[in-house]
């Protein structure tokens, strides 16, 4: 396994981890803020996965651009809305 196989691999393993911290932060105090963050980092985590899978483990031919946006613009679109459903 390469250099960039690994960085892909800690930046998927380091959203996981926070979205492992923030679960257990919102289940302890229930801060809905806490939760959207949770949920925005699902999409943050999926995305560095399809990230390590679209530039090391297919082949070039098969291009997952598209799928890898969607998965980050919805991961932003949640939290941009627990952020405004918040702050009203």
């Amino acid at each position: 396994m390469g250099f960039p196989a690994a960085v892909y691999l800690l930046c998927a393993a380091t959203s996981a981890c926070c979205l492992a911290l923030l679960t257990r932060s919102y289940l302890r105090t229930r801060n809905r803020l806490l939760l959207w963050s949770a949920l925005a980092f699902v999409g943050f985590a999926l995305n560095n996965l399809l990230v390590f899978v679209d530039l090391i483990l297919l082949p070039v031919t098969i291009d997952l651009l598209p799928l890898r946006h969607i998965t980050s613009l919805a991961a932003l679109g949640v939290l941009l809305y627990g952020f405004i459903w918040e702050a009203s």
